[in-house]
């Protein structure tokens, strides 16, 4: 139940396995025809026959290729790699992300978490032991997804607070207007807004800006379930990945792995930290 036991353990299974090599790659054929028989015919529905209505405007694009070039750019700077720790990252960095943004391609299988794990090994390796360590390090943010993977798939309702042995018992407000008001960005508080803003057009959003409006939204200023932000993210992140969900929500409304949690994310000082000029909130 904590991230520590649970590196430790992994450390004592040592390294998993590589990836298995990739078959060979073939789309279904249209409506029993020949493979490839021309594009527009391969079987893959378009946008608006899945019901959507409007043209995506999330920048990231689907995909494996897309998902190895990403980790390929990632992976030129050794350094930076060796160096990173996310909690020190930009949650305010707009044009260019200040992660690597591989969790939605995880999340939808386009790139192996082995391959990703095989890679970070070599590079550790090869800086013989000058680098970040887990939780904070890039490492560390796999063993994370492993880590709610491995708990939330052996509790019961994990994704609820009723019937989940784990999770503390809150008799939190109800108030839906307060709870569209956040979902929509119409808070009145700038930083808040404007992190929901990227939520409703990127589908995505950097860690510590989640860690924002998780808190503002649960123990930190409205005081409303960690269930109804988990049920907005679910449906409105590309990354949204059911137990890290789940787990994150628990975690930062301080419901599960722990109750005393003093890191209260002020709605104004801290977005002040990362972003004194406003920028991102004029881009949002």
């Amino acid at each position: 139940m904590t991230m520590q036991a649970f590196t430790k353990l992994v450390d004592k299974a040592g390294d998993p396995p590589p990836p298995a090599p990739d078959p060979p790659a073939q789309l279904p054929p249209p409506d029993g025809g020949a493979p490839g028989a021309g594009e527009g015919e391969t079987g893959v529905p378009t946008l608006a026959e899945v019901g959507f209505t409007q043209q995506p405007t999330s920048p990231f694009k689907g995909g494996e290729s897309v998902a190895l070039s990403r980790l390929e750019e990632a992976f030129k700077d050794p350094k930076w790699i060796c160096g990173f720790e996310k909690p020190a990252t930009d949650p305010s960095a707009f044009d260019r992300p200040a992660t690597t943004v591989l969790s939605p391609y995880l999340k939808f299988g386009c790139i192996s978490p082995r391959l990703f794990h095989q890679r970070l090994l070599r590079v550790y390796r090869s800086a013989k032991g000058a680098h970040t360590k887990p939780p904070m390090s890039l490492r560390g943010q796999l063993l994370w997804r492993e880590f709610f993977y491995t708990v939330g798939s052996h509790t019961q309702n994990f994704n609820r607070m009723q019937g989940n042995p784990i999770c503390k018992q809150i008799d939190w407000d109800t108030n839906s207007e307060l709870l569209k008001a956040w979902r929509d960005g119409r808070t009145g508080y700038p930083w808040i807004d404007a992190i929901m803003a990227q939520l409703q057009q990127w589908g995505w959003m950097h860690h510590l800006a989640r860690h924002s409006v998780a808190c503002f939204l649960t123990r930190g200023d409205l005081y409303l379930s960690w269930e109804a932000g988990q049920a907005v993210f679910e449906e409105l992140l590309v990354d949204a990945d059911h137990f890290i969900n789940a787990a994150n929500w628990q975690w930062l409304s301080a419901s599960t792995f722990f109750n005393q949690y003093y890191r209260v994310y002020s709605p104004v000082t801290f977005g002040k930290k990362y972003d004194p000029q406003g920028h991102f909130i004029k881009n949002a």
